[in-house]
């Protein structure tokens, strides 16, 4: 049986209409910039379900900016999908977007072929527009909450994606309750490490033990007075994790390799993190099945567990986190540049999680639930 595996595609490489101060993308050695062309599109979509053997398909859009492709390539990437679908298997499209370029005609397409979509915004306005300017160098955080409420105007509520740096790791509860206060209802936390060698990190970075109490001080805000009202990813893993539930987060699973990262030259790779020579699989002519499989991306996926210091698999929290991401063991004992920030941050989450795992039992309501976190909260003050 094939393993299960999900795509990460870059349909215009590393082109964007950004210029993100923080992108570890558009440096990569085997960054590719031009749009997909329809035949190898059609290749890659013909390939992609024909390995999952009539399952559910899921298509993660991502970049670069992938609206730079066009609202009339992703009609005709749906077109094709619905071509090459089996009887009875489904599919899902997610789009991952500065937001920059959406526009009435982006937001009725996404809507009528029911597109999920993330959206990039660090935050506050004045974190935002530090990080994140648009190719003239112009700040582009009321323009991106605007594309936001334009979504919302279709229907459609994006994910809210929030890097994590240098700067907005010392505002954790004002970069919170912005997010929260936009109502989109799922936010993500994505901590900005980007290595420039022998260890070290770039200065837009975020230090181990500052993203751990940015992370605690969240954490405590949500479990006390918005659980249900939004939903955190890495929150909300945890309490799944806690309540005996797999995790669904790759950074967190014991296995790495099972979202292959797609180049717009449909060049394959082992991860959208490890687009490297030595981590190409192949191209979309070459089964998908086969790349999943195969020893190179075996090899590459045992990495994480085989790698995994004794320190690690002596830490009480090991069976969550599983070490963290791959790229990010830059430790010289291989260990998690994270870890003691993810430490600290669990360490202070454990006495909540005792108390939720049980009333979660008991079946108590979300209100009740919080409640007795508040509880917690005040014996600790």
């Amino acid at each position: 049986m094939t393993r299960d595996f999900a795509l990460m595609i870059k349909p215009v490489g590393a082109l964007c209409n950004m210029r993100c101060s923080y992108c570890y993308y558009l440096g990569n050695e085997a960054s590719v910039r031009s749009v997909m062309s329809e035949e190898t599109l059609e290749a890659l979509i013909q390939n992609y379900i024909a390995s999952r053997n009539g399952e559910a398909v899921s298509f993660v859009w991502h970049g670069g900016e992938p609206t730079l492709a066009g609202i009339s390539f992703f009609e005709r990437a749906v077109a094709l999908q619905k071509k090459y679908l089996s009887v009875g298997q489904v599919c899902w499209n997610n789009l991952q977007s500065n937001g920059y370029a959406l526009n009435e005609d982006w937001c009725r397409f996404l809507k009528e072929n029911h597109f999920d979509v993330g959206i990039s915004l660090d935050g506050t306005k004045m974190i935002h527009d530090k990080n994140r300017r648009d190719v003239k160098g112009n700040p582009t955080y009321n323009t991106v909450v605007k594309k936001i409420r334009l979504l919302e105007k279709y229907g459609i509520k994006p994910d809210l994606l929030c890097t994590v740096n240098s700067e907005s790791v010392k505002r954790p509860l004002e970069v919170y309750r912005t997010l929260r206060d936009l109502n989109t209802g799922w936010i993500q936390f994505i901590p900005v490490v980007n290595h420039i060698g022998n260890g070290e990190v770039s200065a837009d970075s975020v230090s181990a033990e500052e993203y751990g109490e940015f992370l605690f001080q969240i954490f405590e805000k949500w479990i006390t007075e918005d659980l249900g009202k939004v939903n955190v990813q890495l929150f909300v893993e945890l309490l799944q994790h806690a309540c005996g539930y797999p995790v669904s987060l790759c950074t967190l699973q014991d296995i790495c390799g099972n979202v292959l990262a797609v180049e717009s030259d449909g060049s394959v790779y082992s991860c959208d993190h490890f687009v490297r020579k030595e981590n190409y699989l192949g191209d979309v002519h070459t089964p998908l099945s086969e790349m999943i499989s195969g020893p190179l991306q075996s090899s590459f996926g045992k990495r994480k567990q085989e790698g995994l210091p004794e320190e690690c698999r002596a830490c009480d929290f090991v069976s969550f986190c599983n070490g963290g991401c791959l790229k990010d063991r830059i430790l010289p004992d291989r260990r998690y540049y994270l870890c003691e920030g993810m430490r600290y941050f669990l360490q202070g989450a454990r006495k909540y999680l005792k108390r939720f795992v049980k009333l979660n039992e008991n079946k108590a309501t979300q209100t009740e639930i919080m409640r007795e976190m508040r509880i917690i909260r005040d014996e600790e003050a």
